[in-house]
Parts: C-alpha cells; structure tokens; sequence
C-alpha cells in the first residue's frame, strides 16, 4: 500500500491500491492538478473498491512546487510585458494622484479663507453691534439674551431642517442637483456645493438687518442669522473635511462622536437603510431608530482601521 501519482497514465493512486482518474495528465504547462469525482462524492474524497470496507479516506490534491507555477505564469506573461504595463500604469496613477492632491489644496484653501472670513466677519459684527446699542449707557441685556438665544437655537434647528429639506427636497425634486454628491467628483467642486450658496444667501440677509437695525426683533433675526453661519461652518468642516475627506481636519478626526457621524453619514451613502440617515449631527440616532447599530459600530472600526493604515 503505497500513495503517489502517475504523470505518464494520468491517474493518482490512494490508500488501498485505488486508481482515481485525473481529468488531465499533469504537464509542465498545468501548475496544478486537477482531479476527477469517483462515483458521486466531491473530488477531494476517495473510496475503496472493496464492498466490504465503507470507509472512506481524504485525498489531498497534488501541487506543484512554487518554482514550477511561477516557471509557467513567466512563460504565459513574459516579463517585457508586465513591464510594459507598468510603465504605462504608473504614470496614470501619478497624474492621478496629483489631481487629486491639487483638488483637495484647492477646496482647502477655499475652506479656510472663507471660514476665516466668515469668522471674523462675525465676531466683528457682534462687537460693533452691541457697541452701539450701549451708546446711550442702558445695557440691552434682553435684546443680548435674545440674540444668543437665537443663535444656539438657530444652529440647532439647522440640524432637522437639513434633515428634512435632505429627504424631502434633495432627493426628489431636487435629485438632479445633488445626485452630483453621491457619484465621483471630477474636479475640486461639484453642483450640490450650491446648496451652500443658498443656505448662506437667509443667513446674510437676517445677520445684515439686525447689523443696520435697533431693538429686540433686529437682535433676534441677528442671532438667527449668527445661529445658520455657525452651523454652515461646522457642517463644512465634519461634512467636507471629516466625512468625505475633501480637505485635512486635523484633530477633529479624533473626537469619538465626529467618528460616529462620518461613520452614520457613509451608511447613507451606501444606501443599506433606504438612505438613513439624512441628517448629519444627529445621524448615529437615527441610524440606532431603525435597528443600525451594529452595522453602525462596523463601519466605525472600519473607518478607525483604514485612517491607522493609510498614516
């Protein structure tokens, strides 16, 4: 009782002297070898002929050495040609890596000025604002707690109006907008980017009316307006930056919630959930309402170990 392989009559002999057909006789051209099914059990098993004995034995395929495998793939694909194509992969893969390295830059640099525009500009307007209402020496302090009030609460209603406008707008009648956010981007910008533009355009006319404007509603539409910029800025910064890496965030990435909310907004990009979650801020809860949180805890492992590999 003896185990081998026959190159020469193509058959490999097992445990208790049983020829099992090869469906091809072994050559140099077939790195592997491939066997034939003896009667109807799967190809990796063998059976004896004897009626008597029903045991049955595992037959591990025969592989050819390494040498052998590499020795054949070299003569199918000669090396001149695995040459010839990298030669011609690599520069693609360059021009593309720059492109891509030169639209981040350009977002970037559009981030920051207008952040800092936008920041300042703020700021400025507050100080001035309730400079000159403190002319006359009374202190306005319910027009000043109206504003702030205003503002926080203007940042977060911001929230659930996204959410909505998301739903309802954005991906219906709207779709042939912002369908340019959920396909490759060609360039630095893309169509949905408009949608900024015009979250801004309330924002600036609420901020200029209580700027030029005395009294309690001026003050309130003032925080109103401050509240949309706030939330505009910081939308940009974990939508863009965090979520779909249009430009570095720096330590912002390593906030555990933000890791939560980039990791619930890929999910809507993925469409596992019929598109929840719409919102941003408050996406992790809704992905938790329908019954996501495992799929939600996966996918921020799989995010945390892609940034680990990619530093």
């Amino acid at each position: 009782m003896e185990t081998g392989a026959s190159t020469a009559s193509g058959t490999v002999t097992c445990l208790g002297s049983t020829s099992v057909p090869v469906s091809k006789p072994i050559s140099k051209s077939s790195p592997y070898l491939v066997l034939a099914s003896p009667r109807t059990q799967p190809w990796w098993w063998c059976s004896t002929c004897n009626k008597k004995q029903s045991r049955s034995i595992r037959l591990v395929a025969l592989v050819k050495k390494t040498e052998d495998a590499v020795h054949v793939s070299n003569e199918i694909t000669p090396k001149t040609t695995g040459e010839s194509k990298t030669q011609m992969i690599i520069p693609k893969v360059a021009e593309r890596l720059a492109r891509k390295k030169s639209e981040r830059y350009t977002y970037l640099v559009a981030a920051v000025m207008s952040s800092l525009g936008v920041t300042s500009a703020a700021i400025m307007a507050v100080y001035y604002r309730f400079s000159w209402q403190m002319e006359g020496g009374e202190f306005p302090l319910l027009e000043m707690f109206g504003t702030l009030l205003l503002s926080v609460g203007a940042a977060v209603g911001m929230e659930f109006w996204a959410r909505w406008a998301h739903r309802a707008l954005w991906h219906a009648s709207l779709w042939h907008m912002h369908k340019s956010h959920h396909r490759p981007r060609d360039g630095p910008f893309e169509l949905n980017d408009v949608f900024a533009i015009i979250n801004a355009v309330p924002a600036i006319a609420l901020l200029s009316y209580g700027f030029f404007t005395r009294g309690l509603l001026a003050g309130l539409c003032f925080g109103a307006g401050l509240g949309i910029t706030v939330f505009g800025m910081a939308y940009m910064f974990v939508h863009d930056g965090l979520v779909h890496r249009r430009f570095p965030v720096g330590p912002i990435a390593n906030v555990p919630y933000l890791r939560r909310v980039a990791a619930a907004h890929h999910l809507h990009h993925t469409d596992i959930f019929d598109g929840v979650p719409y919102g941003l801020f408050l996406g992790p809860k809704e992905i938790e309402e329908v019954g996501g949180a495992e799929e939600l805890e996966m996918e921020i492992n799989r995010r945390m170990k892609k940034s680990k590999t990619s530093l």
